[in-house]
């Protein structure tokens, strides 16, 4: 990758000694240069400097990539490609992303304040979504459907033109991945939008993408505010489709938008979800996924296992034994080894947060631990935030309905199956929901029962390039991975072969 040891001459701060920081340019329609926009400045938010500044894309950047992405996805150099040629580009991809894991990494730890074995995953996981999706592009078969008379019918698929792809600020380089891979596979250009606070490891990506050798102009970078650059993708005319990953309410303006423009669009928003203890579980087993489901990557999951329910029965001794083990859960820098729960993204994520906790207070809840930021020198300036368990709260409210994105977990007793599937589902979100118990049928059952996207049973936050991921009501439309994701991002098209050399009778003299 092209990158630079120091921070931008426009910042005033240095970087973490040794930190390979993305120069300040973005790709704008094959070329590397200074966005036209506000500056962009990325923090370390275990520390609370500033890294570096970029300058964001502008609207007229934003046009400038569209008119270069139209042209090179409509370019023979791609457009003609076979899939198995254009899947040597994802696979040169993938194996590029591995050659940089520790630089990446490390990027990704110093921007979002996760641990470093979390970004090492999250890079991983990124080759492997571009590995996967290059395999499926190789097998990906179009249909011979039966004729129904003297022709031969066929469905075949073609691409979009130009995708624009917005991302979370949460799970950097594996969110890209996810959007970046099937749209290429599928012969599209990319205007890809990272978020405002975490631009770096989506800069360092299309360093990769452009080492790869892919036709200029295929994928831009432009970071900036979702107001503006975000505004702009989306609103733009010759961008066919939108993914977006992150808000409720800004997926609900993007959806608009896109019936404005009678295009595709796919929402992957926010979420509640519900983790269930069932009277029969392994305690020790559900004691470790329940901590793991809303405490790690600091609770900045959409699928984060944010509202627990336990049977009356087991309620006191098992929230008071999770308690105990939250507190011992240790706190601190993504770049420390021993840390389980780094910093929050952002001090202003961090405070949103603590406003979160101060309403569960005012709502009656008793904060069981945490409930403030860690005291100590070590934490100074830093985003971060004690993890957190809540009850005492009825299941409306708001804390208990409300996407926190943080590590605050609320706990609700039930007393039998009938009352948990009213609160569980009692949401206008449902995305993610975990089962622990040891009965197969139980779990089955539940698993049909509860509005949800993905079940984990005896496991959390598992995640495959082959299965299908997704949410139901206001958690979002439509699905990402699995053996379809590629189709997703083409349009379908009929092909009729006629058989018969006589000619249609309603035309004959």
């Amino acid at each position: 990758m092209s990158v630079q040891s120091e921070p931008s001459p426009h910042s005033s701060t240095q970087a973490a000694p040794g930190l390979a920081l993305p120069a300040d340019e973005i790709l704008v329609g094959g070329r590397w240069r200074r966005g036209r926009g506000l500056p962009v400045r990325p923090l370390d938010p275990a520390t609370g400097r500033e890294l570096t500044v970029i300058q964001a894309a502008s609207v007229e950047d934003v046009e400038e990539a569209a008119r270069a992405g139209a042209r090179a996805a409509a370019d023979p150099a791609w457009r003609g490609l076979l899939p198995h040629e254009r899947a040597r580009y994802l696979y040169r991809i993938a194996e590029l992303i591995e050659r940089d894991t520790d630089e990446l990494s490390a990027l990704q730890t110093a921007n979002t304040g996760k641990t470093r074995a979390e970004t090492t995953a999250l890079v991983r996981s990124a080759a492997g979504t571009f590995r996967y999706v290059a395999a499926t592009l190789e097998t990906a078969e179009d249909a011979l459907t039966p004729s129904r008379g003297a022709y031969v019918t066929m469905s075949v698929h073609e691409p979009l033109g130009v995708v624009g792809a917005i991302t979370p600020w949460n799970s950097p380089i594996a969110s890209e991945a996810q959007k970046v891979a099937p749209a290429l596979a599928a012969g599209n250009a990319v205007l890809l939008k990272p978020a405002e606070w975490t631009p770096l490891v989506a800069l360092a990506l299309g360093r990769i993408v452009e080492e790869a050798g892919l036709p200029a102009g295929l994928l831009s970078v432009l970071p900036g505010k979702g107001s503006i650059v975000g505004d702009a993708i989306v609103r733009h005319p010759l961008v066919s489709k939108v993914t977006f990953t992150g808000g409720t309410t800004t997926g609900r303006t993007i959806a608009h938008h896109a019936a404005d423009k009678l295009i595709p669009v796919s929402l992957e928003l926010g979420g509640k979800s519900p983790t269930v203890v069932l009277p029969d579980a392994d305690v020790e087993q559900a004691l470790a996924g329940v901590l793991f489901g809303i405490f790690s990557s600091s609770g900045q999951a959409c699928i984060a296992g944010s509202r627990l329910f336990v049977p009356e029965s087991l309620y006191d001794e098992f929230v008071g034994e999770l308690v105990r083990r939250t507190e011992q859960l240790r706190v601190g820098p993504g770049t420390d080894p021993r840390t389980q729960v780094g910093p929050l993204a952002h001090p202003r994520h961090r405070d949103a947060v603590a406003a979160y906790v101060e309403l569960a207070r005012k709502e009656g809840g008793r904060i069981r631990c945490g409930g403030a930021a860690p005291e100590g020198e070590q934490y100074a300036g830093g985003a971060y935030y004690l993890p957190t368990v809540i009850d005492g709260l009825p299941n409306d409210a708001r804390t208990c309905q409300e996407e926190i994105f943080g590590p605050v977990l609320v706990c609700l007793p039930y007393k039998d199956e009938e009352d948990l599937l009213a609160q569980a589902n009692g949401s206008v979100y449902g995305l993610a929901c975990g089962i622990w118990t040891r009965d197969a049928r139980a779990a089955w059952r539940l698993a049909g029962l509860l509005e949800a996207g993905t079940v984990w049973i005896n496991t959390y936050k598992q995640f495959s390039s082959s299965t299908p991921f997704g949410g139901f009501k206001e958690s979002g439309l439509g699905r990402e991975k699995g053996r379809d994701w590629i189709r997703s991002y083409q349009r379908q098209k009929s092909l009729y072969w006629g058989t018969d050399a006589t000619p249609l009778p309603w035309a004959a003299v």
